[in-house]
């Protein structure tokens, strides 16, 4: 497993070593030990699996407020995402600064993603497969976000296709806050 860092403090690319041949792949997708050291003692609890069966479905910016904060590291086993994290944690020097990268089935990339921050994608092939472990376990009560298209955060998503003038959002991300107003408790 190799990193890679980005901009953004804490936040990384783990790049599996992949072995290819004719009949496929094999990786190691999760190993204890390594995540440990990689990660600075994160230890997961909880694997999540989403799929999106439409180009455009945008799931975020979501995040949980302590005590129930995650950390999570995420890949996508089908399809591709354009992926997006951003920094929420107050006392850093990139807070409300964003970070995207694309994960996609065949670039085996993981996203690091430590807690104090939100998360997002959209997906741009159809039947995308999203996997994610989790460092806490989901609490309704804690969850929370920030509104996909904020102006202050400026995120530059891709273009979408031409039948959707929209991404395609869930109700919770039609009504999510405005980065202005979100106050940080990480």
């Amino acid at each position: 497993m190799f990193i890679e860092k980005t901009p953004i403090e804490d936040l990384v690319i783990l790049k599996p070593k992949v072995h290819l041949d004719e009949r496929g792949f094999f990786l190691e997708s999760f190993r204890q030990d390594i995540f440990e050291t990689l990660l600075k003692g994160t230890k997961f609890v909880q694997d999540n699996h989403a799929l999106s069966v439409e180009v455009g479905v945008l799931r975020g910016l979501h995040f949980q407020l302590p005590p129930a904060e995650q950390a999570k590291l995420i890949w996508v086993t089908r399809g591709s995402v354009f992926d997006v994290a951003v920094d929420l944690r107050k006392n850093s020097k990139t807070y409300g600064k964003w970070f995207s990268v694309e994960l996609t089935a065949e670039n085996f990339l993981r996203l690091f993603i430590p807690r104090g921050f939100a998360h997002g994608y959209i997906t741009t092939s159809p039947n995308t497969e999203f996997m994610y472990k989790v460092d806490n376990y989901y609490a309704p009560n804690y969850d929370s976000g920030i509104a996909w298209n904020d102006p202050d955060l400026d995120i530059s998503w891709p273009s979408l296709p031409s039948h959707l003038s929209e991404p395609i959002l869930s109700e919770k991300d039609k009504k999510q806050q405005a980065f202005r107003t979100f106050q940080s408790p990480f």
